[in-house]
């Protein structure tokens, strides 16, 4: 169990460490310079050091904050992270848990990643962390609702919450394509539920410097950082379950089939890491009663009518899963 654990965690922080460093040579391409380049081999190592300098930074308690809560929260927000992990297939029967309320309890986890970022903001005593935080957890409560109804939708279609049965019913056909509307909301519902651009009205640096973790040094901090990295990671891993197949390779012939299924999955992973990246380097922010009508007045009725539409289409034509 232990060597279990041990095997999802290493990898997923090493992959975390490197996003960091894969966003900043994307976006240095598209803004024309170079990005890190002088740590290691054109800037490989250079999450290595950002680690290492975070480590032996001095932590700062502020003296009026709730130490015990302060402390807390970045803890929490890292646990439920790394957790979250658990029931993610990465093939063919390599998952940790293997359980039959896979997409539930996903969705238990990432509503509980509210409380790391409303205590953190709270627990600091400052107006501008307790101000992004409030912002943080009406965002991410807002876009929850949306992502709940088109996992519903996916639910009906197949019949079942297991994630690797909602791959393996993606064997004839991807469900980007019968639910390309969804799929596409659901791209920008997983930018709004991780606090990333164009959604990060929580550390919007012109007005509150840098949101719930403002008060945050060293390892509080970087265990902050690593949460949000980990949370993105996931949501495009979550994305390729349930709408690119998974770890099923693009065409059932050679030499795409000779590919190993984890390395399928994780080209998918990619795709959405580097749509993570991409928006954050092209698109200006958001305004925040912009984000709240965008959530609340066009995806939510939007979410729940194709719902409805999907469940009428399955019962017309008698294609509802036993």
């Amino acid at each position: 169990m232990i060597l279990k654990i041990i095997s999802i965690t290493i990898p997923l922080l090493l992959a975390v460490a490197y996003f960091t460093v894969s966003e900043r040579k994307i976006m240095g391409a598209i803004q024309r310079r170079k990005g890190p380049n002088v740590i290691g081999f054109i800037g490989l190592l250079q999450a290595l050091a950002d680690g290492l300098k975070l480590f032996v930074k001095e932590t700062i308690l502020p003296s009026n904050s709730n130490l015990g809560v302060f402390l807390m929260a970045p803890v929490l927000s890292f646990l439920l992270s790394i957790v979250s992990w658990a029931v993610i297939p990465f093939s063919h029967k390599v998952v940790f848990a293997d359980i039959n309320l896979g997409i539930l309890y996903l969705f238990v986890l990432s509503s509980l990643n509210v409380y790391g970022i409303v205590l953190a903001g709270w627990s600091s005593n400052s107006k501008y962390a307790f101000l992004g935080a409030l912002r943080s957890a009406a965002q991410m409560i807002s876009y929850e609702i949306s992502i709940g109804f088109i996992l519903l939708s996916i639910a009906v279609c197949v019949g079942s919450l297991n994630l690797s049965q909602i791959i393996l019913s993606q064997s004839e056909i991807w469900f980007i394509v019968p639910l390309f509307p969804l799929f596409v909301m659901f791209y920008v519902c997983m930018l709004a539920e991780t606090n990333r651009h164009p959604f990060d009205l929580p550390e919007a640096e012109a007005e509150l410097v840098s949101g719930y973790n403002v008060e945050y040094s060293s390892m509080t901090f970087a265990l902050f950082f690593l949460a949000e990295y980990s949370n993105m990671l996931l949501m495009s891993a979550l994305s390729s379950v349930l709408f690119l197949g998974g770890w099923q390779p693009l065409f059932d012939m050679f030499p795409f089939n000779f590919l190993p299924n984890s390395l399928w999955f994780s080209l998918k992973v990619i795709i959405g890491a580097i749509f993570f990246i991409v928006t954050r380097a092209t698109l200006p922010r958001y305004r925040y009663d912009q984000l709240m009508y965008l959530g609340w007045k066009t995806f939510l009725p939007f979410a729940i009518g194709y719902l409805m539409f999907t469940i009428g289409v399955l019962v017309s034509f008698n294609w509802l899963p036993n």
